[in-house]
């Protein structure tokens, strides 16, 4: 038995015996798929397909590189907030503070005349009182200058309550050297301060009801609300979008 090999150059031959119309119709297709793959065609059509392809997903992942990115910017404004309103609350309790560490409380202070006489004489210490008011508007400063940084609607109306507790009691605190600017940070006069009356003082500062005391209360509302917007899920919204921060929810708004 002999086995005759005739080598075929053309790889039509391997159509050559497709011979119903059907088969003929199927080996057309074929023999026009390998002569786009022979010519470069075909390659060039798959490069130009995945080179699409990747552009879409660089385009995406830049997207979400955005948002990734406005969402770290939105985190640090809130850490801001917590931070500044801590060391308000802070400020606004040393005032308040009753007892032991109760900056009203009066102290014998013993003076000479020009005599050299001495006389002891019950006094507020009023360097320490301004100190504490001193650091008190600092820390109000700061927080009214974090807040200008974050969009969230609850942190921005509580701080909003609190710039208008402030003006409710501007005449008072006008009066001790304290006024308000136009941009809803305070100033403070030393010198205004230093002659006031520190029963003044106390009576704006100490005591349940109390500007003081709505500030410490204020700044602790500000705080919470901070930490909330920077922890919570995502929230649906009306507009078919996510809105908040740590949630998947972000990624999809880039596709809307």
């Amino acid at each position: 038995m002999s086995i005759n090999i005739q080598a075929k150059t053309n790889y039509s031959f391997l159509f050559s015996r497709l011979s119903s119309s059907a088969s003929n119709a199927l080996s057309g297709n074929w023999l026009a798929d390998y002569a786009s793959i022979k010519n470069g065609s075909y390659g060039k059509l798959m490069k130009a397909y995945y080179a699409k392809d990747s552009g879409d997903s660089k385009t995406a992942a830049s997207t979400i590189t955005k948002k990734d990115t406005a969402t770290d910017t939105a985190k640090k404004a809130l850490a801001k907030v917590e931070t500044t309103t801590d060391a308000l609350k802070e400020s606004a309790d040393a005032l308040l503070a009753t007892g032991k560490k109760d900056l009203f409380t009066q102290k014998d202070i013993t003076t000479k005349d020009e005599n050299g006489v001495e006389s002891t004489t019950k006094e507020y210490d009023t360097d320490a009182i301004y100190s504490a008011v001193n650091s008190f508007v600092t820390n109000y400063n700061s927080v009214m200058a974090a807040v200008d940084d974050v969009s969230d609607t609850t942190v921005n109306n509580r701080t909003e309550s609190l710039g208008n507790t402030t003006i409710a009691n501007s005449k008072q605190l006008a009066k001790i050297g304290i006024t308000m600017k136009n941009d809803g940070t305070l100033s403070l006069d030393k010198d205004a301060f230093m002659k006031a009356d520190m029963s003044t003082v106390k009576s704006l500062f100490q005591g349940n009801g109390s500007y003081g005391y709505r500030v410490s209360a204020q700044s602790s509302m500000i705080n919470f609300a901070a930490d909330h917007a920077s922890t919570r899920s995502s929230l649906y919204t009306g507009s078919a979008g996510y809105t908040g921060l740590y949630n998947a929810g972000n990624l999809f708004n880039s596709y809307m």
